[in-house]
């Protein structure tokens, strides 16, 4: 094709991407954003590896079918609860595509330019960074490694020695034509850093992490553009970078915490008098409704107004689709039931959401966390399933444990409030539920799953 045709072809596809975000902002259209986002940038990719020559046409086939070969196994095969570990690996690979790139006009296409050696330099160290912690994530929330905080001796000492050296090995970069070995050092360096830098992470942050990757590796993408000179990459990775930056600045707000704190891994735990206080076992004297004769199904049927709260152990007992029948169930009976999501249930940005969306729950029956605190003193009944640290009151009075300060789901404010929970543990933060003491609240302790079935079935 010629260069015009090239430019041409390129401003639909950019045009097409960008058209596809705007469709991913109702979940109506989200489906169809989706895939002609996918197939515009597809498209981009194919174009410009035909026009500047990179490989045959017969290689591009092969390897775009071995590619989707894979996407589509993955897409298949991962259930749900998993998309986390997906998400944290497909940002893995989105980093290592960068440093790959920048590798190759490194140690092949080099042009001599201050520019192209610095760039390069960065979209290696930030690539790097990105594929080695997106790696350590996916291993944390597959639990092939601990999700609390790994900290080493020194860990703060060694992180900022890869530092200064990813620094000092990017200036040599300058100033020599040994590229490819002081670039294969770079790498070496820059996935050391990843793993120190988000091995002592916890598993409660993760969703600030993925966040914070994803966003990361959007900026190693548009960097390596600035290497190319690809102004395609440079505008759909900034995208791609500056969305999930804000996406991770939300999360931290909606945690009351700090970026810095978050990737410095400080989760503050209370001692003392004060962590006696709070880390008490739970009061077991919950008033439960066959005390007054009242069963759950009697509450429910007297009750007009119901929230319900789901958690991470909703999607640990799978039990999206069986609060769904439940929704169903309960409309029948003419109640008013909605969705309350706090920002960081779960392991990742909008994972409750994308569960109750599987289940094929209404996106307009659910709420924000600030919509929902309004309603709860309205609110005859809420159904709490797998939640805790994100309805804990602790949270407010709990000084100088990790969820002080943190705005949470003020379910306790409802009339009455069911708990659908494995078992009376802390949550990830570790600190007791004080909710499990309220006279106002009934416990249901079990696999989730089983017990709104049951609740189903009764009613």
């Amino acid at each position: 094709m010629t260069f015009s045709v090239y430019n041409i072809l390129v401003t639909v596809f950019i045009v097409g991407f960008l058209y596809s975000l705007k469709l991913m902002n109702s979940p109506v259209t989200a489906a169809r954003g989706n895939l002609l986002g996918g197939l515009c940038i597809l498209s981009v990719v194919a174009a410009t590896i035909l026009e500047y020559g990179v490989i045959s046409r017969g290689t591009l086939w092969i390897s775009m079918g071995a590619g989707g070969a894979v996407g589509l196994i993955l897409a298949l095969k991962t259930a749900i609860i998993r998309m986390p570990q997906l998400v944290a690996l497909l940002n893995g690979l989105g980093g290592g595509a960068s440093t790959l790139t920048a590798f190759a006009v490194l140690g092949y296409t080099h042009d001599g330019t201050y520019t192209t050696v610095v760039t390069a330099g960065l979209a290696i160290i930030i690539g790097s960074v990105t594929f080695s912690g997106s790696m350590i994530a996916a291993a944390k929330l597959e639990h092939k490694i601990s999700q609390k905080p790994i900290v080493f001796t020194g860990h703060n000492a060694i992180g900022y020695l890869l530092v200064i050296l990813m620094g000092a090995i990017l200036t040599f970069l300058t100033l020599t034509s040994h590229h490819p070995y002081v670039s294969i050092l770079l790498i070496a360096v820059a996935l050391t850093f990843g793993i120190i830098f988000t091995i002592r992470i916890g598993g409660a942050d993760m969703p600030v992490t993925i966040s914070l990757l994803n966003s990361l590796s959007g900026l190693a993408a548009s960097v390596a553009g600035f290497t190319v000179r690809n102004p395609i990459l440079i505008a759909v990775g900034a995208v791609v970078g500056a969305g999930g930056f804000i996406l991770t600045q939300i999360m931290c707000r909606a945690m009351n915490r700090t970026l810095y704190n978050v990737v410095m891994g400080r989760t503050t735990v209370a001692s003392g008098k004060k962590r006696q206080e709070y880390l008490t076992p739970a009061s077991t004297s919950a008033r439960m409704p066959e005390k007054t004769g009242e069963s759950d199904v009697d509450l429910l049927r007297k009750s007009a107004c119901i929230i319900i709260v789901p958690g991470y152990g909703m999607a640990l007992s799978q039990a999206q689709h069986a609060v769904k029948a439940l929704y169903d169930a309960l409309l029948a009976m003419e109640k008013d039931v909605q969705f309350a999501i706090h920002p960081v249930a779960g392991r990742m940005p909008g994972h409750m959401n994308v569960l109750l969306a599987e289940a094929d729950i209404p996106y307009d029956r659910l709420l924000e966390m600030d919509d929902a605190n309004k309603l709860f003193k309205n609110t005859d009944v809420v159904l709490v399933v797998g939640a805790n640290d994100v309805v804990n009151p602790a949270a407010a009075t709990a000084e100088g444990t990790p969820i002080y300060g943190m705005p949470i789901l003020t379910v306790a404010e409802a009339k009455r409030v069911i708990i659908f929970n494995l078992d009376e543990k802390p949550g990830y933060a570790g600190v007791e539920n004080s909710l499990y003491g309220m006279d106002t609240v009934t416990l249901r302790l079990g696999d989730a799953k089983e017990q709104i079935q049951k609740l189903t079935k009764a009613l």
